[in-house]
């Protein structure tokens, strides 16, 4: 049963897991599982909130937006910001006049194609290297806007540029690290298992609960599952990279 004494069924019925995606991003990764039964200790160990220029880069790259021929986004919160920006502009595209967009990872893609926006990228494995081995040659002049974290990997856009693309990289967005109440670090710590969306949310868990616990952990994706793994914690990763993908991982945890 739940905390509350509510008793639930279903196949993840006796299994507490904890959730540590960020507030605004976790209502269908929980949904989905206290719909399945388990048992979810919401602990956001990291925040979304505005690059330090409050977005005036992005606003300016996305005003140009027809000169280039590709947007990157490596995260659901980049591409959520690229179609924020292109809302609040009014920006609308006719067959032919916009750039193609490529994301990595299905859950990269989705706040685009739920904006309309065709994504015409999406490599089998959510991780840069994966974007850069199906990424096309540029023809002359051709240009990307890479739409990412204030901090993030240098690959994709040193990879880019080693192929000939001009590459403009826009801070899209900032991670903070909220403070997290003890109790609820307890309860986490006494869960199951932890799901993990990046790598940013593995270490700043791994920080704060000591080490890996609990120590099974459903990672999103290669990344995440990595330095996981190096963390010391027992990891299933997702097939595909995806919210379903995770949750058919904890599926097959649970079985396990």
């Amino acid at each position: 049963c739940r905390p509350d004494g509510t008793v639930v069924s279903g196949p993840l019925s006796g299994i507490t897991l904890v959730v540590t995606r960020a507030i605004d991003q976790a209502a269908i990764l929980v949904a989905a599982l206290v719909e399945q039964g388990a048992v979810v200790v919401e602990m956001p160990v990291i925040a979304i909130v505005d690059p330090v220029d409050g977005g005036a880069a992005l606003e300016e790259a996305v005003r140009d937006l027809g000169s280039y021929d590709w947007v990157v986004v490596t995260s659901s919160n980049g591409a959520c910001r690229i179609v924020e920006a292109i809302s609040s502009q009014g920006l609308t595209f006719g067959d032919g006049d916009h750039p193609r967009f490529a994301a990595i990872g299905p859950m990269t893609a989705e706040p685009l194609l739920e904006a309309g926006l065709p994504v015409d990228l999406v490599p089998n494995k959510a991780v840069a290297e994966a974007l850069l081995d199906e990424f096309p040659v540029p023809g002359p002049g051709g240009r990307v806007l890479l739409a990412r974290a204030e901090i993030a990997r240098s690959v994709l856009p040193d990879g880019l540029r080693s192929i000939g693309w001009k590459v403009d990289v826009v801070t899209a967005y900032r991670t903070m690290a909220p403070e997290v109440d003890p109790g609820l670090l307890d309860r986490a710590r006494r869960a199951d298992a932890v799901t993990f969306t990046s790598e940013s949310i593995v270490r700043r868990y791994a920080d704060l609960a000591g080490g890996p616990e609990p120590v099974d952990a459903v990672c999103i994706g290669p990344i995440s599952a990595a330095v996981a793994r190096d963390l010391g914690f027992r990891v299933v990763e997702a097939d595909p990279h995806s919210v379903a993908g995770l949750i058919d991982a904890v599926y097959n945890l649970a079985r396990s």
